[in-house]
């Protein structure tokens, strides 16, 4: 029989050998799926090393820290808009939303925000990046894009947002959006998504009759838009700001569905807006009501429209010395086309006409009057 000790040494000597076997197992198995997974063409690295915490740090630090030079590149050019009213207590204010400073020059710097922000406001307060407050000029505003333009005094202003180019915007890039959700409590805020799409258009109602009036063109996110960051800053990881943000799809059914106006649509507004306090479009001197919104007995008893003709837009009236006057526009005209381009609806109409003609040019427009359709030259101009 062997002693305690022989049977201690032999215990050792199987673990060593059990221990050998296992190691050489592992490499064999190890070698068979590298073979394997060349084999079927997939090329892969065993990595021996020790992994370390420190080490997937590193390498999710690479993306952290493009996107926090980003926020910090472009947080200090957006501020907080807030919009003052008139009550019987004093002034007090109604709302809150965000913008971006773009524009320094000499001891004024300029301001783009949504118009629906400071709509109806009977002065404008904007808070700078440190909580800074200073009186805001409003320049210009445009309901259809919304978007509006305030000057502020430069001297506490330090930084001037990066804007932009639209055709450097691609969905799957890394959007953040930068503002003051829900008031300035929370100014500066952060979320970050990516841009989920392009040149989405948004049906936009101006005056309240169910009816859309416009479609704006915008970028769609995936980054949270709350309340308050309205007219803030959508921007890339360069820390460029690539849209202003607008709206989100508040449904209960809906999640992560923002938009921002990019900077292909923002830019020229925005200069038109500093420059001559509104966007000069072309002007034709009508007003204008969908036929589709005309009952069919009123079409062919009243206007003697033939049956197929359905669609269009119907002239109300016509202002006094404008285009529409010169080139003998009637009351009841209904126009259908316009150079060619079939006109269903007002909107249809009015995004021909601020998309695709200037002022100065002339169109050609179909025109039913009394049943006959007619052709009608209109030579546009800037109202």
């Amino acid at each position: 029989m062997m002693d305690e000790e022989q049977k201690k040494q032999a215990k050792r000597s199987y673990k060593r050998t059990g221990l050998a076997f296992g190691v050489l197992g592992a490499i064999i198995a190890v070698f068979i799926v590298t073979t394997v997974f060349q084999w079927k063409g997939v090329s892969i690295n065993v990595n021996t090393d020790k992994p370390t915490a420190q080490a997937d740090e590193l390498n999710l630090g690479e993306s952290q820290s493009a996107t926090t030079q980003a926020i910090n590149e472009a947080s200090e050019a957006v501020v907080g808009v807030s919009n003052m009213k008139e009550t019987p207590q004093g002034t007090q204010k109604a709302g809150t939303g965000s913008g971006v400073i773009y524009k320094k020059d000499g001891d004024q710097a300029y301001v783009v925000t949504n118009h629906h922000v400071v709509e109806q406001a009977n002065s404008l307060e904007v808070v700078i990046s440190g909580g800074k407050k200073v009186e805001a000029e409003l320049k210009g505003s445009d309901p259809l894009t919304d978007l509006a333009v305030l000057q502020i005094d430069s001297e506490h202003v330090k930084k001037v947002a990066d804007l932009a180019k639209a055709e450097d915007v691609e969905v799957g890039q890394t959007a953040i959006a930068i503002g003051n959700p829900l008031g300035m409590e929370f100014a500066g805020s952060a979320t970050k998504g990516i841009v989920s799409g392009l040149e989405r258009n948004i049906p936009v109602d101006l005056n309240g009759d169910q009816q859309p009036d416009w479609q704006t063109e915008v970028i769609q996110t995936d980054a949270a838009i709350n309340p308050g960051n309205s007219g803030g800053a959508l921007v890339n990881l360069q820390g460029e700001v690539i849209g202003i943000n607008s709206m989100k799809i508040a449904k209960e059914e809906v999640e992560g569905i923002g938009f921002s106006i990019p900077m292909n649509v923002a830019k020229p507004v925005i200069k038109d807006l500093e420059t001559n306090g509104e966007v000069k479009r072309p002007y034709m001197g009508v007003s204008l009501q969908d036929l589709s919104q005309v009952p069919g007995s009123i079409l062919q008893r009243d206007l003697n429209l033939p049956a197929d003709v359905s669609k269009g837009v119907i002239v109300q009236a016509v202002a006094e010395n404008s285009p529409a006057q010169k080139a003998n526009l009637s009351q009841y005209d209904v126009i259908t086309e316009i150079d060619g381009n079939k006109i269903d609806s007002l909107m249809d109409l009015r995004q021909f006409l601020y998309n695709d003609v200037k002022d100065g040019e002339t169109v050609e427009l179909t025109v039913y009057r009394d049943g006959e359709p007619m052709k009608v030259e209109l030579k546009l101009s800037s109202q």
